[in-house]
């Protein structure tokens, strides 16, 4: 059996002034198209589908559009989990609908799918947490634990009533209990989840920006050895880089989201991860990598000119451009730098610094005309480096609006 797990799809995501829903629009495709190529039995989305709980229109109809065309209409499994970013009642709402088109979405922890039938598959067994899945061309079963994203103490209101219980004895228990009933060797065994889990022992991985209110302090980190023996593949949601942080034999992985979504993660790759399990066996992966949507680039300079000749030979690039001078940029040198690029997310001027002994710092007269007081204020705040003419014009216009 073939699977295929994503995660992290954010869609609706900006970065600061710049939509990308374009990019997303192309990744999106990319991920059809690869699931087509690859003859998946089963596509996997582990949270974070949306990247708030009021996304627009436009989010909403390409997440739909996608499964649809993953479920091949019909004829293969999509499962899809709300994560962190997610609404769980959004998620939820449109699921009788889409079960007919053989999306299953889940958006609370602990959910019961309601059993139906169509040509290709089947759900043969659903409790809460847990669903059987019969794929026609397949003469066995294959059992999904999922857990959708809650915060700590909602999770332990879904899973058990001692709330003092640490979050990892509680999921542990909870797999565990599933795992003993139904995840025998007679089918395939895998769990999706959408929770900040890291392998104990290890140093704790970092999140990417905008993914940090997840957890206060590490209250909500889980560790892998939660994990049932019984599951041969386990697929993450909420880390943003690929990674497995279980074995070969027991992979446990972050499939990646599929665009660069912050500068922190400027440089990663994005993949999707196309899993091979079958019965008795341990799994096995396959890391394709996305090629679409545009790079985010952080780029230093110590000259304009140079800036905006690079800047004119990366167009197809979101840029956080730092120009060091010794001098603050003049408002023409801006206009310059964002007429050569349309992608520059943030421009960051930075003063190189300038050594200001003791000895020649002076107090400030406090009597003086109110533009002198600003230029000596200035100059106490950077290092003696006089404020250019840009700066002094804008403080007069201040001053005689």
């Amino acid at each position: 059996m073939k699977i295929l797990h994503t995660a992290d799809w954010h869609l609706g995501k900006r970065l600061d002034r710049f939509s990308r829903l374009e990019e997303q629009i192309l990744v999106m495709e990319e991920i059809v198209q690869i699931a087509d190529e690859q003859k998946v039995d089963l596509v996997l989305v582990a949270g974070d589908l949306f990247d708030n709980f009021n996304p627009g229109v436009e989010a909403i109809e390409l997440f739909y559009k996608t499964l649809k065309r993953l479920s091949l209409n019909g004829k293969r499994p999509v499962i899809a989990i709300s994560g962190n970013h997610d609404s769980p009642s959004l998620i939820d709402a449109p699921d009788p609908l889409a079960r007919e088109c053989g999306i299953i979405l889940i958006g609370h922890p602990k959910a019961k799918v309601h059993p139906f039938e169509l040509e290709n598959f089947k759900i043969t067994t659903s409790v809460d947490g847990m669903i059987e899945l019969t794929l026609k061309n397949h003469n066995f079963p294959i059992r999904i634990l999922h857990t959708a994203f809650a915060n700590e103490m909602r999770l332990k209101e879904y899973f058990g009533e001692n709330k003092e219980d640490a979050l990892n004895q509680v999921l542990a228990d909870n797999w565990k209990t599933i795992a003993d009933e139904f995840c025998d060797a007679k089918g395939v065994n895998i769990l999706m989840t959408h929770l900040y889990m890291n392998k104990r022992g290890t140093p704790v991985l970092e999140e990417p920006d905008g993914e940090k209110p997840i957890k206060i302090g590490n209250a909500d980190l889980i560790y892998s050895d939660t994990i049932p023996p019984q599951i041969q593949y386990t697929a993450l949601g909420h880390l943003h880089a690929f990674q497995n942080i279980g074995t070969k034999e027991k992979p446990v992985v972050y499939s990646s989201s599929p665009l660069c979504y912050s500068f922190s993660e400027a440089g990663q790759t994005k993949y999707v991860s196309i899993v091979d399990v079958e019965l008795n066996r341990d799994a096995s992966y396959e890391k394709i990598a996305l090629k679409k949507g545009k790079p985010l680039v952080q780029k230093t300079f110590d000259d304009v000119e140079k800036a905006i000749e690079w800047l004119s030979e990366n167009q197809n690039t979101l840029i956080e451009l730092t120009l060091e001078s010794e001098t603050y940029l003049k408002a023409e040198e801006r206009k310059m730098l964002y007429n050569a690029h349309h992608g520059i997310v943030h421009l960051i001027p930075k003063v190189k610094n300038q050594k200001f002994p003791e000895s020649q710092r002076s107090e400030i007269n406090l009597n003086q005309d109110i533009r002198s007081l600003f230029k000596d204020y200035f100059k106490s705040k950077n290092n003696a480096q006089e404020p250019n003419e840009d700066l002094l014009n804008l403080f007069n216009e201040i001053l005689n609006p």
